[in-house]
Order: structure tokens, then sequence, then C-alpha cells
């Protein structure tokens, strides 16, 4: 009788526990996700056209990226440890170094002429690609192997697909929101053009 009661005492505190700790991640993973399109909507209001020779790619260490030392300051310590998308790319005279969006990365070409959305030093959106590099992408699909992708890779294109999903699904009831408020409006404006005629 009393190995039973405890064993119940005891499924019930751990069912308690868990159920608060999805709670508590529910409503952090929701305000992980405003910050993150905060941030988006900053970088994509800040982002500026420019033309970039591309001449390197690669997924590498940040710390091993040789990003200026500034942009090495402000980051915390386990990001400098993370591996980023990181674009070497001529502006103008000088060679920089880029660090790329992970949903666009499959798509910047290792080589070649590319005009792209360029927030600091964050690509957050490639415009068009000119047509030399699009010949040489296509004959490097050709002349080499399709590779398989990496784990890393396809959860980076998943998250990628989400984003955009959730992206239009925002601006889809946004514009519902915008659609019901001008009915309304137009409905008040009917109900006062009623009163002043009766």
């Amino acid at each position: 009788m009393i190995l039973v009661n405890t064993g119940i005492i005891i499924a019930i505190v751990v069912t308690v526990v868990v159920a608060g700790a999805m709670v508590g991640l529910y409503f952090a993973g929701n305000k992980m996700q405003q910050k993150q399109l905060e941030q988006k909507e900053k970088i994509n209001a800040a982002s500026q056209p420019a033309t970039l020779f591309i001449i390197d790619k690669k997924i590498i260490p940040m710390k091993d990226a040789k990003l200026p030392k500034a942009v090495m300051d402000q980051a915390p310590k386990r990001y400098q440890k993370a591996k980023v998308p990181v674009v070497k790319a001529k502006v103008g005279p000088q060679i920089m170094t880029f660090i790329c969006d992970e949903a666009i990365y499959d798509d910047v070409p290792s080589h070649g002429e590319v005009k792209a959305l360029v927030s600091g030093i964050y690509i957050t959106s490639i415009k068009t690609i000119h047509k030399s590099t699009k010949k040489l992408q296509q004959q490097e699909a050709e002349n080499g192997k399709k590779r398989k992708k990496s784990f890393r890779e396809r959860l980076l294109r998943k998250q990628a697909d989400y984003q955009k999903q959730l992206d239009y699904e925002l601006a889809a009831k946004q514009s519902k929101e915008e659609a019901k408020k001008q009915k309304a409006e137009e409905k008040k404006k009917r109900d006062r053009e009623k009163k002043i005629t009766v």
C-alpha cells in the first residue's frame, strides 16, 4: 500500500515537472522566434545592393574566418567556435570576408560575379547571377558527381523552407488583418452616411 502510493506520487511529480519544462520551452521558443524576426527585419532594412566577385566559400569556425576584430569582440565565446558559412569576395578594389545566410549558402557560386544584398558583413540574399557564372556552375555540376548532402546541410535546408513558410503565413495573416480593418472602416462610413441621410 505504501509502495503504491509512493510510486503514484513520484509519477505525478515527474509528470508535473515534465509538463512545466514543456510549457517553459514553448514560451522560450516563442520569445526567441520573435527576437529572430525582429533581427531579420533590422538586417533587411539595413541591407544594400552590392556587386561581389566571389573568390571562395567555406563553412569554417568563426575564429578561423579572419573576420574584423570588432566582430570577433562582439561575438559570444560559444559562437566563436561554431561553424559559419563564410564567403571571401572582392568588392571594388578590396577583398573582404563576409558571413553568408545559411539559407542561401548553397545558391552562392564558388567563383564568379554576383549581385547581392549585403548588410554590413552579412550577405542576406542573392539578386542575380551573371550568365558566365551560371555557365560555370552548370559545367561544375556536369563534370563533378553530385555529392550527398550532410545531415547539417539537410537540416539547414529544412530550416530555410520552414522560415519561408512562416514568413508567408505571417504576411498572409497581416494582409487578412488589414483587410478586416478596411472592411470595418468602410462599414463605419456606411453607417455614418445612413445616419446622416435619416
